[in-house]
Formats: structure tokens, C-alpha cells, sequence
């Protein structure tokens, strides 16, 4: 089994290198923002902590976590944020280590990593190799501003936090050029893959 780390600024273009590569090659996706948004389901233990933490206001009428008052919680106060990273994150680490685990035993070829903070995580330990989505920063913001309607203040906040260009080459086996057609970019992908 080939254990494949995704990871790009975002607009980069990884959910059509994701999607492509689960069409492609059936490979099995795991993406670190969907295990977070599990994690904090109701029964989990992660769910119980933040609860603990942040009190029953931020739990719904359906006792799941009312995902917009603890955002308004945490991004209104960094060292709140930062002790809802100090729970989440350890949870969504072990997750995914059990999927992967979950996948050997299922003999799957390939298994694809994505998350945000995949390097910041350092998700790149238990990968094979880390792929990085590069796209021109005038096409990400352009993406941006069509797919998610951000205005380029929200835009510029955004780019601010995440690594740069350079960050990620360093990290990266490979990097994948997005800043052409998507038939360009699965050539690449598929000479990667052939390799």
C-alpha cells in the first residue's frame, strides 16, 4: 500500500487532484477536515473535551456541537483557538492513523492524505511521499473569489497563515503544477503514478 500525503494553499486545486486520483486509481481518500468534523461528533471522546471546555452553549437541540458558536468562541480569542487545536488535532492524528491501519489490512493499493495543516501536523511522517499543489497566487485568489465569494481582505488573511511557496517545496517530493488545464495536470499526475 502506497500512502500518499496531498497539500497545497487553498484554491490550489486539491479536491481535482483528489478526485482524480480516487477515479484514476481507486484510491481511498482521507481528509483530515471530515475526520475533524467526525471527531466532534457526539460519543466521541474528542466531543466530551471540547464540551468540557467550552460549556453546554455550544452543544444543539440535537446535542451535536454548534460548529458556528464555537467558531465565533475561538476565533474571537487565539489562546481559546489554540486549546481547541491542543484537542482536536491529537483526535484527528489517531484517526487517521486507524484508517490507515484499517486500509493495510484491506490490502488497498493506494491511500491519499489531505489536510490543511499537513505539514504544520507533520502528516508527511507516516506518508510515503507528500504531494504539493502549487497554483499561481493570482489564480487561487481569482478561484476564491468565484467558487467561495471571499473578498481578497479574507483572501489576503487567509494566504498570510498558510506556508509559502518555498515551505512547501522543501517538504514536498512533488510538486504538481495547477496552473494550466486539468488534462495537464492529470499527465502529471499520471507520469507520478507511473513512476
Amino acid at each position: 500500500m502506497k500512502i500518499i500525503g496531498v497539500t497545497g494553499g487553498v484554491g490550489a486545486g486539491k479536491s481535482t487532484v483528489l478526485n482524480y486520483l480516487e477515479k484514476r486509481y481507486g484510491a481511498k481518500l482521507i481528509l483530515a477536515d471530515l475526520v475533524g468534523h467526525e471527531v466532534m461528533e457526539p460519543g466521541h471522546e474528542a466531543y466530551e473535551q471540547v464540551v468540557k471546555v467550552f460549556g453546554q452553549e455550544i452543544v444543539s437541540e440535537d446535542k451535536t456541537i454548534d460548529r458556528k458558536a464555537l467558531g465565533a468562541i475561538v476565533f474571537a480569542d487565539e489562546k481559546k483557538r489554540m486549546i481547541l487545536n491542543r484537542i482536536i488535532h491529537p483526535a484527528v492524528r489517531q484517526e487517521i492513523l486507524r484508517r490507515l491501519e484499517e486500509a493495510e489490512l484491506l490490502h488497498l493499493s493506494y491511500v491519499v492524505v489531505e489536510a490543511a495543516l499537513f505539514l504544520e501536523e507533520n502528516y508527511d511522517a507516516f506518508c510515503d511521499e507528500t504531494w504539493y499543489i502549487y497554483t499561481d497566487e493570482k489564480i487561487r485568489r481569482q478561484r476564491l473569489k468565484e467558487s467561495r465569494g471571499y473578498s481578497d481582505e479574507r483572501i489576503d488573511q487567509i494566504f498570510r497563515s498558510q506556508k509559502t511557496h518555498e515551505e512547501f517545496q522543501k517538504r514536498c517530493l512533488f510538486m504538481i503544477d495547477n496552473n494550466g488545464s486539468e488534462e495537464e495536470t492529470f499527465r502529471q499526475i499520471d507520469r507520478r503514478m507511473k513512476e
